[in-house]
């Protein structure tokens, strides 16, 4: 005796003519694989794109911090190490600042500021 309440023992056992009795197993297949290549060729992409935003985004983000710590430490530092008040250690490192921005701004190219 069939199990009539099961639709799968059902479909089964009902054979369709000019189809082989696993067409719905080769259907059900290359229906999941198609979705799986489009999945892979959407996705995929998007992932690694949204991927490195996140890890530029970070990377900026620590980097800025590695910066303003590195600067609170040296102007600490040279406070330490030269006598006077902090004005003469700020006169240094804004000294230095200038220079290195003088350099770069000499090798910017020459229609960039226009």
């Amino acid at each position: 005796m069939t199990d009539t309440t099961d639709p799968v023992k059902r479909s089964e056992s009902i054979p369709v003519p000019g189809l082989p009795p696993d067409w719905h197993i080769k259907a059900t297949d290359k229906i999941v694989s198609t979705v799986d290549i489009v999945r892979v060729k959407t996705s995929g992409p998007a992932i690694k794109v949204s991927r490195a935003v996140v890890f530029g985004v970070m990377g900026a983000l620590i980097s800025v911090v590695a910066l303003i710590i590195a600067l609170i430490g040296t102007v600490r530092l040279l406070d330490e190490v030269i006598p006077k008040d902090v004005w003469l250690v700020y006169f240094i490192l804004g000294g230095i600042f200038l220079l290195a921005g003088a350099f770069l701004w000499s090798k910017r190219p020459r229609g960039a500021a226009s």
